[in-house]
């Protein structure tokens, strides 16, 4: 049973006309050791969840009952162990119950997650380990571990469920893992650093967020190589397309900025932020994009066709992180 406040629900207005409850939007709170859910209609924090250490990537099953977090923190290995021995962990939470239902050791740190369209797969990033593991999500266990590049960084993966995509911020290159076989088929060339990527809406074209060249990479799926770079800004991070699919948001944390590309035209448009815009990310069907500050625990909610900031979320402690939606 997933929350009410979730659910694709009808609700008759006044008028007699039907409107689609909003989404409810799940950010973790990094050194503040919690998520939260953000009720996206009003920005009002409607639950905590607690009983996690330094939740950073999350995501959300694809029907929404559970969710499952990362955490950026792990313990020292023993003397004489294997470095593949499990040292961090991966959080599942029931948005429902409220609480975490399970715990899922993992090797290393994780940096981000993405979860495959039938929902049976977690990938998660580990950048002190090359690579990434994959969590059989019905079993809780790590079922395969897949060496990428150095420092992985971001997954996406392809609405078909035949791809993913991870970006390798240590050489400057995505590795094509096929999901039917959980191998590398191939490497495709990014900007330097590489680290946040989102997909154009038909998956032919992956755009890179290269945080310390502070550019943006347009790569051609197909060919695998960089068919367009974008100067934005210094250091880089949030990256996501907006409603309208041709629309690039990208966050600068040293210039305090964010900027709206078109990436149709090449036009740009700048909002300035401050301290330091961090993670963004859209919520879809709302006409918002999330974006957060590493330097003050705040979200500023941002108008996509307007770019300028309609209210802010202040957070209870930490700094939003990659956000998870349910619809």
């Amino acid at each position: 049973m997933k929350l009410k406040q979730t659910v694709l629900a009808l609700v008759c207005l006044g008028s007699g006309t039907l409107a689609v409850a909003a989404p409810t939007a799940y950010i973790p709170l990094g050194s503040g050791n919690a998520v939260i859910a953000v009720d996206a209609a009003n920005g009002k924090i409607i639950k905590r969840y607690d009983g996690m250490e330094n939740p950073h990537g999350l995501v959300a099953a694809p029907d929404g009952e559970y969710l499952i977090a990362g955490s950026l923190k792990e313990t020292p290995i023993p003397e004489g162990a294997s470095v593949d021995t499990p040292n961090s962990k991966l959080y599942v939470i029931h948005p429902e119950h409220g609480h975490v239902m399970a715990e899922i050791p993992v090797s290393g740190w994780t940096h981000h997650e993405a979860i495959t369209p039938d929902g049976k797969y977690v990938i998660s990033t580990h950048p002190t380990r090359g690579g990434i593991s994959v969590v059989d999500f019905v079993g809780n266990k790590v079922f395969k571990t897949i060496k990428t590049g150095p420092a992985p960084n971001y997954t996406v993966v392809t609405k078909d469920g035949k791809h993913a995509y991870v970006s390798n911020s240590g050489n400057g290159t995505i590795s094509e893992i096929d999901l039917g076989s959980w191998t590398v088929a191939r490497s495709l060339e990014a900007g330097p650093s590489p680290e946040h990527l989102a997909f154009s809406p038909d998956e032919k074209t992956l755009y890179v967020a290269n945080d310390r060249a502070g550019t943006v990479s347009v790569v051609s799926v197909k060919e695998g190589k960089v068919k367009t770079t974008y100067t934005i800004g210094k250091r880089l991070h949030g990256l996501d397309i907006g409603d309208d699919g041709k629309t690039l948001f990208v966050s600068s944390r040293s210039d305090d900025k964010l900027v709206a590309l078109d990436t149709e035209t090449g036009k740009r448009r700048v909002l300035m932020l401050s301290p330091e815009p961090y993670h963004l990310d859209k919520i879809p069907g709302t006409g918002k994009i999330y974006v957060s500050s590493s330097k003050a625990p705040k979200i500023w909610v941002v108008d996509q066709n307007t770019l300028t900031v309609t209210g802010t979320i202040q957070l209870p402690a930490g700094e939003g992180h990659q956000i998870a939606v349910i619809k």
